[in-house]
């Protein structure tokens, strides 16, 4: 509750801030700071999210103390995280009005007293206009004005696509018993039957390739290492489309859009993990010769260790594909109308058919092709986008240095917080994780001919991430400031802030590319999905098939098309599940998962490689101690979430030395 007056009697504006928690409601209402304006009442608030927090809006009011009467058009933002005030910019002459949060960054305002005049029978009524302001741009526009009297000094909520508007005061002193409703109508428009076309006949070369690629599978050499005939640009690519999928398409542009480049330096941490990838992992992997990463931990532990591992992975993978699936699919349903299990059928299936029978090669191939896609797509929006803001790149640059739109983070050490420091260890130990033990890359390092190629393919990854980092950010903000020039284009339904890209993609882009695009969204999680689905079937079929004696006879081709056909279909199978859930945290809770299994997997890994002390004991020590303190961090909230595989991968090595000392010398 935020301002109002005390007493009846003496009526003064004040400037008391409270706040009641619900889930303990007998701890009574709590003292909050005060915003730094004037007191005030008749002000009208709503929660919205500013593109990092849900924060508390309060908007005009009017300051008065008996006779003297001052209306207020100042706006402010209190982020209860951070426990802090922000001063918006601009006027808001809402002052009486109703206000309610719609969309994933809108407010809208309907009615308002512009200025005092004493109640009369022939005084016209209050403002009906309807404004929109939006919480990234900081824009405030008049919509329309609405056709009927609106009343003011009351309550306006959302239901469903509907507003309703309460009884209020429609002149002074003068109330209605009358209720307004009103509608937010969608922007009508279909895909077309072109951009059909488009998207049909690039799913076509898709499985062209996977059929074509069929004809060279004849053992599962083939099939899980190529084999290992790819060259080494191939491979590069495929390595740059599979850490690459649709939620990193949609999401870093979101992110860049919605906030500033805090997490730029995410993306580049390849950079500062490449030497220790082409000095220590690749060298040991190609001279162990494996298919899997998870073989080696059988060389240096035991099976159970190995068989472990891999079923974690494997369990890992399946999740992944369903939020690779689910994800891209929610945002092109709410921007296109595409029913969301069509997409995740689309999407899956059809991944499902090359990557099944053209194993690892078409994997490759496409993704290859997918890059070409997904990078050009990127590219044809920043270029399009520039042209319709005036003044071009320069302009938008310069627009988006005012608003603070390039700011790397804070220098600060807080771990807590998403600064400079947090996202470079986060960096470091993910790609460490991800680019050293991760069955997805180690099985690309063995499709090449030689050791060389393969450590040309990792430095074409690394070469590509950070243009591609740059122009993913760079598009974000480039569709700040084109929104920022003309907010009524922005969508007031969409509740999904990855969305933002799509949506221009679809109400901006001509017919053509516009289908181009949306192929794009699907290249970059079938690309990843792919991926997943091949590197499942080795681990089991390697890992796990092979170790069963009543089955091991039975491995073969056959069996590992049998594994990857399994896996693809239970990941969809998945993402059809999570669909009927509440998606709303799942890419955080997503991320959790990935610190609790790729973290202590990491730890393990570097443990076995570096130390002859570490044994298979204090090795299965590490891991279990390591889940368990990952569990422990989540819970309160210890460091961010992005240090959670940081957090998992060093308890896991340094717990696994130290416990290793606990039992009695092993061979291993």
């Amino acid at each position: 509750m935020a301002g109002g007056q005390e007493s009846v009697d003496a009526p003064i504006a004040s400037k008391h801030f409270f706040m009641l928690d619900l889930s303990d409601v007998k701890a009574g209402w709590k003292c909050l700071p005060a915003w730094p304006g004037a007191p005030r009442g008749y002000a009208v608030s709503a929660v919205q999210s500013d593109g990092f927090d849900k924060c508390f809006y309060l908007f005009s009011g009017r300051n008065y103390q008996n006779e003297n009467i001052d209306v207020l058009t100042d706006g402010y933002a209190y982020n209860p995280r951070l426990s802090t005030w922000k001063k918006l910019e601009g006027r808001f002459p809402v002052m009486a009005g109703a206000a309610v949060a719609s969309g994933a960054n809108h407010i809208i305002f309907l009615g308002s007293v512009q200025k005092m005049i004493d109640g009369s029978d022939t005084h016209p009524g209050f403002d009906n206009k309807l404004r929109i302001y939006h919480t990234i741009t900081s824009t405030l526009v008049e919509k329309e004005t609405v056709p009927y009297a609106v009343p003011v000094t009351c309550t306006m909520v959302k239901v469903g696509d509907k507003v309703l508007l309460g009884s209020g005061e429609i002149k002074p002193g003068i109330r209605t018993p009358h209720i307004l409703e009103g509608s937010i109508l969608p922007k009508e428009k279909g895909l077309g039957f072109f951009n059909i076309i488009v998207i049909a006949l690039y799913f076509i070369v898709l499985t062209f390739i996977g059929f074509y690629f069929s004809k060279k599978q004849k053992n599962e050499n083939d099939y899980f290492k190529g084999g290992g005939r790819l060259p080494w640009w191939t491979v590069g690519l495929s390595i740059f489309g599979t850490s690459l999928s649709a939620i990193t398409f949609m999401a870093i542009p979101a992110k860049a859009y919605a906030t500033d480049w805090s997490y730029m330096l995410m993306n580049a941490g390849i950079l500062l993990v490449v030497p220790i990838i082409i000095k220590l992992f690749i060298p040991f992997f190609r001279k162990l010769n494996v298919t899997t990463a998870y073989e080696y931990l059988e060389i240096r532990f035991n099976v159970f260790v190995r068989v472990v591992c891999s079923i974690a992975f494997i369990l890992f993978q399946i999740g992944r594909m369903g939020v690779v699936l689910l994800l891209p699919a929610i945002a092109l349903n709410v921007v296109t109308g595409f029913d969301i299990f069509l997409c995740i059928g689309l999407m899956g299936f059809l991944s499902l058919v090359y990557t099944m029978v053209g194993g690892i090669e078409a994997v490759v191939w496409t993704d290859a092709l997918q890059v070409l896609v997904l990078m050009g797509g990127a590219i044809w929006v920043l270029v399009y986008a520039c042209l319709d803001v005036e003044g071009g790149m320069m302009s938008i640059i310069h627009e988006a240095s005012a608003d603070s739109k390039f700011y790397l983070g804070s220098t600060t050490w807080d771990l807590k917080q998403s600064t400079i420091w947090t996202v470079l260890i986060a960096t470091f130990f993910t790609n460490l994780t991800t680019y050293g033990t991760d069955q997805t890359m180690v099985q690309r390092y063995m499709t090449t001919t030689t050791e060389q190629q393969a450590r040309k393919s990792v430095l074409t990854n690394a070469v590509l991430t950070i243009p591609a980092t740059l122009i993913f950010f760079f598009v974000g903000t480039v569709l700040y400031v084109f929104y920022k020039h003309f907010p009524t284009e922005l969508s007031l339904t969409i509740t999904d802030g990855d969305a933002i890209l799509p949506w221009y993609i679809f109400t901006q882009l001509p017919a053509g590319i516009t289908g181009l695009l949306i192929s794009g969204i699907f290249a970059a999680a079938m690309s990843t999905l792919s991926s997943s689905m091949n590197s499942a079937a080795t681990a089991y079929v390697v890992d796990i098939h092979s170790k069963l004696p009543f089955l091991s006879m039975k491995s073969g081709l056959r069996t590992a098309q049998l594994a990857t056909l399994l896996f693809g279909i239970t990941g969809i199978a998945f993402a059809y599940v999570m669909a009927t859930w509440e998606v709303k945290s799942l890419w955080d809770e997503f991320n959790k998962i990935l610190g609790l299994i790729l973290g202590s997997m990491g730890g393990l890994f570097l443990l076995g490689m570096t130390t002859k002390r570490a044994n298979t004991s204090g090795a299965i020590c590490g891991i279990i101690t390591s889940v368990i303190i990952q569990i422990l961090m989540i819970h309160y909230q210890c460091v961010h979430l992005l240090l959670y595989t940081t957090t998992g991968f060093i308890s896991c090595y340094l717990i696994g030395y130290f416990s290793s000392f606990l039992f009695v010398k092993q061979n291993n």
